[in-house]
């Protein structure tokens, strides 16, 4: 099983921003060390526990630390950008790190995100659709640029001068472009069916029960089928809650404990799904009441914690239930016992992964 990084990330609200950036970037040069094979970031602009305003940066600032790890954002959330801004960033980055990217896109979750930009009560899902489009054809297009869209307008054809390189955007260094991952949350999602009918492959989000996980591999498989690719389960992330120790005790109290980083991260998502009405997603049954979603019961199934061998059982009666995935991604938690989290993450290296 090959492994990878996935954090969105959560903090503590109040928590020194320069401590958790340091901690985020930490966790992905460690997971560099341990040979995880890519690791993503998340972004949101209005939260101030999930404080990483651009994965793009932030990925830029490893750059140059990392040795072997793919780097990717997760996500460029398309709406919220301009395309030109999107494709020139990516290009650069992708350069930046010698061609070890990829290109996690999404419309954006954050709903105050979208109120900064104004998009609140626009069609996000048809922003995103418009932007990425027009993200590739920048960078498959030669310039002079034109190209005209509900929500952006893109040119140089007034202000173009090709002998010195004005009115000219780079391309990426992977051709045709980086490859694409998106991001499922919704179960049965049609974006990924969308996504894999294009040639883009999926990362099956830690927020969601396993019964919804599965659904996506079924989405996933119909997509591929529509253009009559093989849907390969190597192409196939799924993110997991995991908490590695060498004690039992001590594991379940990292992981479930009043002061556990992991109940933080869930009881977050818990309160914005809920004010959101999208409790479903932490639902085992579709059918389940809303009011009867419990949050000690969503911990329990959704975060995975223990010794070596129980991790290892779980994971695999995990992977019963979801089917067979390529790449499992490790989701970063905060930081809150700085040696605890780094033997974790020693721990699923070296004594889970090559067992599941």
């Amino acid at each position: 099983m090959k492994l990878g990084f996935f954090t969105r990330p959560v903090h503590p609200v109040g928590k020194n921003w320069q401590k958790s950036l340091n901690e985020d970037r930490q966790a992905i040069l460690l997971a560099d060390e341990l040979e995880f094979v890519e690791a993503y970031a998340g972004e949101h602009l209005s939260d101030s526990a999930e404080n990483i305003t651009s994965c793009s940066m932030f990925m830029a600032s490893l750059a140059y630390q990392t040795k072997q790890i793919r780097l990717g954002t997760g996500t460029v959330n398309i709406p919220n950008l301009h395309p030109v801004h999107i494709a020139g960033q990516v290009a650069m980055l992708d350069h930046m790190l010698g061609g070890r990217f990829n290109f996690g896109i999404s419309p954006g979750g954050l709903i105050s995100d979208a109120e900064l930009f104004g998009t609140l009560n626009q069609d996000r899902a048809e922003m995103f659709l418009e932007g990425i489009n027009m993200v590739l054809e920048i960078w498959e297009s030669e310039p002079p640029y034109n190209i005209s869209g509900k929500y952006w307008q893109v040119s140089t054809e007034n202000t173009m001068m090709k002998e010195i390189g004005q009115g000219i955007m780079t391309k990426p260094l992977q051709q045709p472009h980086p490859p694409i991952v998106v991001t499922a949350v919704a179960p049965f999602s049609k974006g990924v069916s969308e996504a894999a009918a294009r040639g883009w492959d999926p990362i099956s989000a830690d927020i969601i029960m396993p019964i919804w996980v599965a659904s996506h591999w079924q989405k996933y498989s119909e997509g591929c089928a529509r253009i009559n690719r093989v849907a390969d389960p190597a192409n196939w992330r799924v993110a997991k809650a995991i908490f590695v120790a060498d004690d039992l005790s001590i594991a379940r109290e990292y992981a479930l404990g009043p002061d556990s980083p992991y109940v933080y991260y869930y009881k977050q998502l818990f309160t914005k799904f809920s004010a959101m009405g999208k409790i479903g997603l932490f639902k085992s049954d579709i059918n389940q009441a809303d009011e009867d979603v419990n949050f000690e019961e969503v911990c329990e199934k959704m975060i995975i914690w223990g010794t070596a061998d129980k991790v290892i059982d779980d994971l695999n009666a995990f992977k019963e239930e979801v089917g067979e995935f390529g790449t499992l991604m490790y989701a970063g938690m905060d930081w809150s016992d700085v040696d605890l989290a780094k033997r974790s993450m020693i721990l699923a290296s070296e004594k889970v992964a090559p067992f599941i």
